[in-house]
């Protein structure tokens, strides 16, 4: 279950619970509020008594001054307090006691101060019992002259006051705030097994990460909003694991680069300088030899001017800056004047050189140095898997709105394993050196930069090749 979620429900549940500790808070202040009406239900009990004894009540006060001396007064009263089911005690202001409808003779004086109750509540003696006193008033002078106290038992009066659930309440408001205790403790513990301690084992594999080692994976099990950071966070560690690697290969593969054209640089320059200390020296007898010293020297300085150029492409590419300014001109121009200097270079090498036919003459947005280097990178990559005797053409048609260009040639072909990695930087796939017209192993940075040059004149390259029958490189440029 997602955090979000869960966190929802349990608050919601947390809500309600206080929703209820306030509702219940509410009603017992609202209960000790209504003091005054429980008062009035008090003495409309009291009232009911006074209804149940006034026969009493009244009887007395018209024979009170009788009730010591007249027998008879006296036995009807006890006949009367008999009847009602009352237990009935008169006394004078003094608190002497001049009637006691019970049994026990023990009690001659009252202490008014304690023993009368005039309310409900105050006269409860026993669980089931009210005893509620009267005062006893002369009919005639309207002055008190006594004090009837009654025992009733509760069950004979109906009693409309209603039982205090204040009880109840404070057991419910204790209930819910253990439930409430339990749910933050509850919200505590997820809080830090589920968000602080993944959080924490987070936080060192980014130190991991900080300090270089990507090995160590992120782990989480459960389906949630943390194991959807730990998901993201997976994938970023294992992006810049390959970034890593990738550089580090690059590190290595341009290491490889300055050794290899340091290398391939020094042979042509040894070459062109033993060559220029023979003419020096005079050793060459004729014009004739100094020409051919003169060839060979320019064969070399050929060289080193391709490598130059690689490695000065392949720096400005790590910058991210190629240099490609296209404008528009036709096709047939720009590629007359890139094709044939280079057919003039393979016919003197001896390899078979076929030029188009017709050059499609369409409007190009193109820029002609760079279009150059790319046609020439790739004759040059035919020339070095193309066997002495063997042939290289070029050819130029119309692909609906793209100007398609050709380069085939009848080499070794390019090897299966080797095809996904063609245009990646520093590549060299495997072929034989000894075969080959142009024995330069070259920098691994030629059709890589094709493919970036091509990119940039929003065209592409493609390439087919079977073993032993050749490789057809397929140059798409848009039609202006």
């Amino acid at each position: 279950m997602y955090l979000n979620e869960w966190m929802r429900k349990w608050l919601v549940a947390m809500l309600v619970c206080l929703l209820l500790l306030a509702g219940c808070v509410t009603y017992m202040l609202v209960n000790n509020g209504f003091k005054d009406r429980e008062s009035d239900e008090t003495s409309l009990v009291i009232n009911q008594v006074r209804v149940k004894v006034n026969d009493l009540l009244l009887y007395i006060e018209q024979n009170y001054r009788n009730l010591e001396h007249d027998s008879n007064v006296y036995d009807t009263l006890q006949k009367m307090s008999v009847h009602q089911k009352v237990d009935l005690l008169f006394s004078k202001l003094d608190g002497r006691v001049i009637f006691n409808s019970s049994k026990d003779d023990s009690v001659l004086y009252l202490d008014l101060k304690h023993d009368l109750h005039y309310d409900l509540y105050a006269s409860k003696v026993e669980g089931n019992m009210f005893k509620i006193a009267f005062p006893v008033v002369d009919e005639e002078t309207q002055t008190q002259v006594g004090n009837a106290i009654f025992t009733i038992v509760k069950n004979s009066v109906q009693d409309i006051s209603q039982p205090s659930n204040n009880y109840l309440i404070l057991v419910f408001i204790s209930l819910l705030s253990i439930f409430l205790l339990g749910l933050l403790c509850m919200i505590i513990y997820k809080c830090k097994v589920d968000i602080i301690r993944p959080i924490k084992k987070l936080k060192k594999s980014t130190e991991d990460i900080l300090k270089g080692s990507y090995e160590q994976s992120a782990e989480y099990a459960k389906n949630d909003e943390i194991g959807e950071l730990y998901a993201v966070f997976e994938q970023m560690r294992i992006e810049i694991m390959e970034l890593s690697i990738q550089r580090d290969e690059q590190e290595k593969g341009q290491k490889k680069l300055i050794s290899s054209i340091s290398h391939d640089i020094k042979t042509p320059l040894t070459t062109l300088k033993a060559y220029l200390d023979a003419i020096c020296e005079g050793i060459c007898p004729n014009m004739e030899s100094i020409m051919e010293y003169v060839k060979i020297m320019q064969s070399n300085t050929e060289k080193m001017s391709r490598l130059i150029d690689d490695l000065f492409i392949h720096s400005l590419k790590e910058l991210g800056h190629i240099p490609v300014h296209p404008k528009e001109q036709y096709s047939r121009k720009v590629l007359s004047s890139i094709i044939y200097p280079i057919g003039h270079y393979v016919r003197t090498i001896g390899i078979s050189f076929m030029e188009p036919a017709e050059i499609p003459n369409v409007l190009i947005k193109v820029d002609e140095h760079r279009l150059e280097q790319v046609i020439s990178n790739l004759v040059t990559n035919s020339l070095k898997h193309t066997s002495p005797g063997g042939s290289i053409s070029i050819l130029a048609d119309i692909d609906g709105q793209m100007l398609k260009i050709q380069i085939s040639d009848t080499g070794e072909g390019i090897l299966p394993q080797d095809m996904p990695f063609i245009f990646e930087r520093y590549f060299r796939g495997n072929r034989n050196v000894d075969q080959s017209i142009i024995k330069n192993e070259g920098s691994g940075l030629g059709l890589s930069i094709c493919k970036h040059i091509m990119e940039a004149h929003d065209g592409s390259i493609q390439f087919k090749s079977k073993k032993k029958e050749g490789t057809v490189f397929t140059l798409l440029l848009p039609i202006s």
